[in-house]
């Protein structure tokens, strides 16, 4: 799998596993609904600020983003 799809379903997984809708998720994180869209679609390069911005909005770890199949239903 490629990094960008693990860190879209992951950030996908955390967002939803906290209750965030994706409009409630993008005002908390600072980007725009459809910037996590795309995010979580696995259509955004993420810059390390980015993902650092994220991982920060969800309580977590940068590193965690990272894992290929870290969460699984």
């Amino acid at each position: 799998m490629d990094m960008q799809r693990t860190v879209g379903k992951n950030v996908r997984f955390l967002r939803e596993s906290k209750g965030y809708s994706q409009e409630k998720f993008a005002l908390k994180s600072g980007f725009k609904r459809t910037y996590i869209g795309a995010v979580e679609r696995g259509e955004m390069n993420l810059t390390l600020s980015n993902l650092c911005q994220l991982a920060d909005a969800l309580g977590i770890q940068p590193s965690i983003l990272l894992i290929e199949n870290a969460f699984k239903k």
